[in-house]
């Protein structure tokens, strides 16, 4: 039986109140004081029984350690019982150091190239940045296999824009409670609203050149 559960399931799971699922698996960030602090973290994680069978994806910084879990196969990109798990225990060996969890911080950055064409700018864009197709959703979607840089999905155009050109912005996924706090301050910054009819799943921004980003969510996505 697939152990596949939701965003809404895994945030409801007990023990998993650190965690925020955003566009690409679930996030915890834990600040520490020192780098020395944020090895001995990894170190513990490292440690947890069964983390080799499914590991999970560590930033190390000299003000804290980013965790992210997310599993993938052929038809899914997205949280398991296994993760609920491993969010667990890793908690638990943050708890055991002192450590408390920062769920504001988590977030995750998405490039979206629109073009009229998807089919023929997907390998110019696999080529150029030495990407691989998202198993589950290879003709849309480029990962990282190295598992470092954000990921790029590629968006068909209605309209392409004058001359047949294209188009690229920016999604940034941050937890449900902190995107009208994050629209706030880019409105007040001189952002404005372009789109904001799929909320609080996403609202689109656009900056003072017409550049675009959406703040986006897992809400209403389950």
């Amino acid at each position: 039986m697939s152990d596949h559960v939701t965003a809404r399931e895994f945030h409801a799971a007990e023990g998993t109140q650190d965690w925020r699922v955003v566009g690409d698996g679930a996030g915890a960030f834990f600040p520490t004081p020192s780098v020395d602090a944020s090895a001995t973290l990894i170190s513990a994680i490292a440690a947890l029984p069964g983390v080799e069978a499914h590991p999970p994806a560590i930033d190390l910084r000299a003000r804290g350690v980013s965790v992210r879990l997310l599993t993938t196969d052929v038809d899914w990109y997205g949280m398991s019982q296994r993760d609920v798990d491993l969010a667990r225990a890793i908690s638990a060996v943050a708890a055991e150091q002192g450590l408390v969890a920062d769920p504001a911080q988590v977030q995750s950055v998405l490039v979206v190239p629109g073009a009229p064409d998807v089919s023929a700018v997907m390998p110019f864009w696999q080529a150029v940045l030495g990407y691989e197709r998202r198993p589950d959703s290879p003709e849309e979607d480029l990962v990282d296999p190295r598992d470092r840089m954000p990921a790029f999905w590629f968006e068909g155009m209605d309209e392409p824009r004058p001359g047949g050109l294209g188009a690229i912005h920016l999604a940034v996924w941050v937890p449900i409670e902190e995107a009208e706090a994050r629209i706030a301050a880019a409105l007040a910054h001189g952002g404005r609203v372009v789109f904001d009819r799929a909320a609080p799943a996403w609202v689109t921004l656009a900056d003072a050149a017409g550049n675009e980003v959406d703040v986006a969510t897992v809400a209403r996505r389950d």
